[in-house]
């Protein structure tokens, strides 16, 4: 039942984050967004690895640390460019495959689920790519369409692999070493040499904006990283339900229409979460 809180938790947590992430990358570019992402990240969760103290980081741990920081890093890049340009609500499902991808990953490397809930995953995952359907008034073949659903197809892939890591490291450190490396990895390879280059820009308007998407980003992985503790692909797929969520949310506040294939979508998750639950009860 953790992991399927966990997952939940994750789900409304990311979905805050798109809706301001959204706001700040359509008034300042994408890269000065992920830096100062990241640095309100780091300013968290630092000072909480402090009081965990030094853990000891094995050579079964660091890889997945490097993995988590750098697919995390490059995942919530390509998001946002993607949102620079896109629809939210076709952006966002795409995006929320990642957990179907962790979830393939999980059962690829030997963990096991049971028949009902593997079934109910399926149908979850399968609402994720309904909602990611394109509707509304954007023509699916435009340009700046394509290029949308391409770079999130991107994000979900990275997104996926960090995932999985994240929930290794998880298992093996304490909770805060699963949320910190994207964080130092970012602040490192993105916001410093920004800043050092005099290209880290930030405006009065997106500032609440890129804090507000920064602390939402640290609840996501912190609720994700604590469900995986008790099931990976559990907890993965009910995370990626943040895309239904965001799609909703950007009807309500941007003015999103949903098409039919997205409505079904959230249906099915709807569906595939009510089931999943009571199976994990």
């Amino acid at each position: 039942m953790i992991a399927v809180v966990g997952g939940l938790g994750a789900a409304l947590a990311w979905a805050t984050a798109t809706m301001t992430a959204t706001r700040a990358a359509r008034l300042i570019p994408p890269t000065s967004v992920l830096a100062w992402v990241m640095l309100t990240g780091l300013a968290v969760t630092l000072p909480w690895a402090a009081l965990q103290g030094n853990p000891h980081v094995g050579a079964d741990s660091a890889p997945w640390l490097v993995v988590s920081g750098a697919g995390n890093c490059a995942g919530l890049l390509l998001v946002y460019s993607a949102l620079r340009i896109g629809k939210v609500g076709v952006i966002a499902p795409i995006v929320s495959t990642e957990g179907a991808i962790a979830a393939i990953i999980a059962v690829a490397a030997g963990e096991t689920l049971a028949a009902g809930t593997l079934l109910a995953l399926a149908v979850v995952a399968t609402g994720t790519i309904l909602a990611g359907a394109t509707g509304g008034s954007e023509a699916p073949g435009s340009t700046r369409g394509r290029r949308a659903a391409l770079l999130a197809v991107a994000a979900a892939l990275s997104f996926g692999a960090s995932l999985y890591a994240t929930g290794q490291v998880g298992n093996e450190l304490p909770l805060v070493w699963a949320i910190l490396p994207p964080r130092v990895f970012g602040v490192v390879v993105i916001a410093i040499p920004l800043a050092l280059s005099g290209r880290m820009t930030l405006t009065r308007k997106a500032a609440p904006f890129v804090v507000g998407s920064g602390l939402s980003e640290v609840v996501g992985v912190s609720s994700y990283a604590l469900g995986a503790r008790h099931g990976i692909a559990v907890s993965a797929v009910l995370a990626s339900q943040f895309g239904a969520i965001s799609a909703i949310a950007a009807y309500v506040l941007f003015h999103e229409r949903l098409g039919r294939p997205q409505t079904a979508g959230v249906v099915a998750i709807a569906a595939g979460v009510a089931t999943l639950t009571a199976l994990q009860a």
